[in-house]
């Protein structure tokens, strides 16, 4: 054997042992790391996904039921002769009023007879409403779903 072929040999054992070297210790627990670094962001962002929709779905129930109060409050009769009951003056007792799914929501509303006037009033003589909605989450979980109220402020003129 010459010179020649020898290094050949030696160089293609060489390479043969390079390609059979594997990871060492070191090289797969930084990877696990990483890994591990990146799975965690992304079952951060999915929580925080799931809370964001649980209150998403909070918020357009409570303006459900604000636009199904709304529109009650719409319907009442507000005539020299005839008020309805629920456009007497003054602060009502608060009410809970469950939604389809299940939440329960706490409606306050609020009759002012004299807006321009500080406080509320109530003067049945008066042609002009304040009527104050305020719907909430009658138990809300932290989070997303503290940020549920949704307030709607009418003023009704008296009719006809």
């Amino acid at each position: 054997m010459n010179e020649l072929e020898r290094i050949k040999k030696s160089k293609k054992s060489d390479s043969i042992k390079r390609i059979e070297d594997g990871f060492s210790l070191i090289e797969v627990v930084i990877a696990m790391v990483v890994l591990m670094v990146v799975l965690l962001s992304v079952f951060g962002s999915f929580t925080y996904a799931v809370n964001f929709n649980a209150g998403n779905n909070s918020r357009s129930q409570a303006l459900a039921v604000l636009q199904q109060e709304v529109e009650i409050m719409r319907s009442a009769k507000f005539t020299p002769a005839f008020s309805d009951s629920n456009l007497l003056g003054g602060v009502k007792p608060a009410r809970v009023v469950s939604s389809a799914d299940g939440n329960r929501f706490r409606v306050n509303i609020t009759v002012d007879d004299d807006p321009f006037a500080a406080g509320v009033q109530a003067d049945t003589s008066k042609t002009l409403k304040e009527i104050t909605l305020i719907i909430s989450l009658e138990n809300p979980t932290p989070g997303w779903q503290t940020s549920v109220p949704a307030t709607v402020i009418l003023r009704r003129v008296r009719g006809n």
